[in-house]
């Protein structure tokens, strides 16, 4: 088994190939994208002409063949240059690998090519107003209806990209006959579904991709709407937060990195003194601790894709929600230290920083809080009682 501390050749060369592509949009397509109430439709489709966001898809259905150590690299190579995909945690990480390790062949057939190629988007939808981070509160129940398909009804919140999404992975939950117990389930929901309906939310975040509250109202369903099996829906289910939470780390470590670099440029340009000011241990080693902090949460990134592309879905969970709250925290620590550093160039619209101070805690908060994540390592990892 390889050691995923030590980058292959091939990964150097993908993310020299992603730098170069993502340094050619840069934060000012973003910024504009944005202000124009837009997607980053450009960039997503030269992205999946070169073959970045089916990276981890398997290649007989037009992925690359390689897995969530390629694409989180992927993302993290264009968050660096200013420019990350939010869509790529949820359509290719998420769905994608649920459906690739868990659909029918036809749901494989029908998805896979598209998220891989980029003409086709899903969108995930987990949470719940109140259900929160507690999973097991999900109330949106699916049953079956008299020709062996689905209703789905309830309602969910905080969902990316559902109005550019083809189709929404929703999991809902169905009674199991032989405990009356309410297990999870995957349902593909597509856009256009009577029932299905969704409102924006107006956020204060400035992105490219928005986020709606979606209803579904007696939401009809054809049987191979379901993903996978019934009764293994949590393994399902879990199969995917473990590639978000990779992926969410990724995203943070880009938002981090590209943080560093500008306020790198301003240190070693801005001159007050008779040396330019990264010349001063108050400037400089802040800067350096947090360049240490996103290198240490990229080991435990890589260690998580490592760990998951290989299989262990146990070690990869432990490590992907390691790795999800250390780059959140280098990222905020970097954003803020950038921030900082520029001084009162660092509020203005011109430097592009400000608007990441809010994006920054996104990482800390979606798509599990911090202190969820605590307490998954005090009970799973270090055998504490759990307290809730």
């Amino acid at each position: 088994m390889s050691n995923p501390v030590i980058e292959s050749e091939e990964h150097r060369a993908l993310r020299k190939a992603v730098a170069a592509l993502g340094k050619r949009y840069g934060r000012e397509y973003i910024a504009q994208t944005v202000a124009e109430g837009g997607h980053a439709d450009a960039l997503w489709a030269e992205a999946a002409k070169l073959g970045y966001l089916g990276v981890n898809l398997p290649q007989e259905y037009g992925g690359g063949g390689g897995g969530i150590a390629e694409l989180s690299l992927v993302l993290e190579e264009l968050g660096a240059a200013g420019c990350p995909l939010l869509m790529m945690v949820v359509s290719p990480a998420i769905c994608g690998t649920v459906i690739a390790r868990f659909g029918t062949e036809e749901q494989k057939r029908t998805w896979l090519p598209g998220l891989a190629d980029g003409t086709r988007t899903m969108a995930f939808g987990i949470t719940e107003p109140d259900a929160g981070s507690n999973s097991h509160r999900i109330t949106t129940t699916a049953r079956r209806d008299g020709d062996g398909g689905w209703v789905l009804n309830g309602r969910k919140v905080f969902i990316s990209g559902v109005d550019i999404a083809d189709a929404t992975l929703i999991v809902g939950r169905t009674e199991d006959a032989a405990t009356g117990r309410l297990k999870p389930c995957l349902f593909i929901v597509p856009r256009e579904t009577p029932g299905f309906g969704r409102r924006p939310i107006d956020m204060e975040l400035a992105a490219a991709e928005k986020q709606f509250e979606l209803t579904l109202d007696e939401v009809r369903l054809p049987a191979d709407a379901l993903v996978g099996d019934e009764d293994a829906g949590l393994l399902q289910l879990f199969a995917g937060l473990n590639p978000e939470r990779i992926m969410t780390a990724a995203f943070a470590l880009g938002m981090g990195r590209y943080a560093l670099g500008r306020a790198l440029d301003y240190a070693r340009t801005r001159q007050v003194w008779k040396e330019p000011i990264g010349a001063h241990q108050a400037i400089a080693h802040p800067l350096a601790q947090a360049h240490i902090e996103l290198e240490l949460a990229r080991l435990m990134m890589q260690k998580a894709a490592h760990l998951y592309d290989a299989g262990d879905d146990m070690g990869a969970g432990e490590a992907a929600n390691m790795a999800k709250y250390a780059a959140a925290e280098a990222a905020v620590h970097a954003v803020d230290q950038a921030v900082h550093t520029l001084g009162g160039n660092g509020l203005t619209r011109e430097y592009g920083l400000a608007s990441m101070i809010t994006a920054a805690r996104v990482a800390r908060i979606a798509p599990v809080s911090r202190e969820m994540i605590l307490n998954f390592v005090s009970h799973q990892s270090l055998g504490l009682p759990k307290s809730y």
